[in-house]
């Protein structure tokens, strides 16, 4: 893991997992660590938060042989979708779901790199469940405690890897 002082604004550490990724057993043993939660379940869709998200999620859903879902900063889907706004450490922003991505009772672990204040995870987790999804597990490969956002995370259970 590398910080990155003052990105994307001043003030800022940011925890850059390139790294990891760049490293091919650091980043199998990083999806390792999603798929041995997922393993043992009986999950329909894995979603991924844009965009570290989708390579983590991508991976752990190819594995297990299930569908994959992104969700992406507003704009970026091309058909119709559902939106969520959220606020972040830096600023406020709106995220987007295909309205057919998630079927309603699907069984769903949402996926991201990290967890920092909460608001973009609680938001794909609302849009999950607006969506009919059964929210399983949100997930994370980092988590910065000090920041306090699985207190924004009451939708499901959370799991963290890495804390700082």
């Amino acid at each position: 893991m590398r910080d990155v002082p003052d990105f994307p604004k001043q003030g800022i550490i940011f925890k850059d997992i390139t790294p990891v990724l760049s490293d091919p057993a650091l980043f199998r043993a990083s999806v390792d660590l999603f798929l041995e939660r997922c393993r043992a379940r009986n999950i329909d869709k894995i979603v991924g938060i844009d965009a570290r998200g989708f390579l983590f999620g991508a991976a752990v859903a190819y594995e297990l042989g299930v569908g994959f879902v992104p969700i992406r900063k507003r704009g970026k889907l091309p058909f119709k979708t559902e939106i969520a706004s959220y606020s972040l450490e830096y600023g406020e922003a709106e995220m987007e779901m295909h309205v057919d991505g998630i079927q309603s009772g699907e069984q769903v672990v949402l996926i991201d790199d990290l967890l920092a204040t909460g608001g973009t995870s609680a938001a794909a987790s609302d849009l999950i469940l607006k969506a009919g999804g059964k929210l399983l597990e949100v997930q994370f490969l980092i988590e910065l405690e000090f920041l306090q956002g699985r207190k924004r995370l009451e939708q499901a259970p959370v799991i963290s890897f890495l804390k700082y």
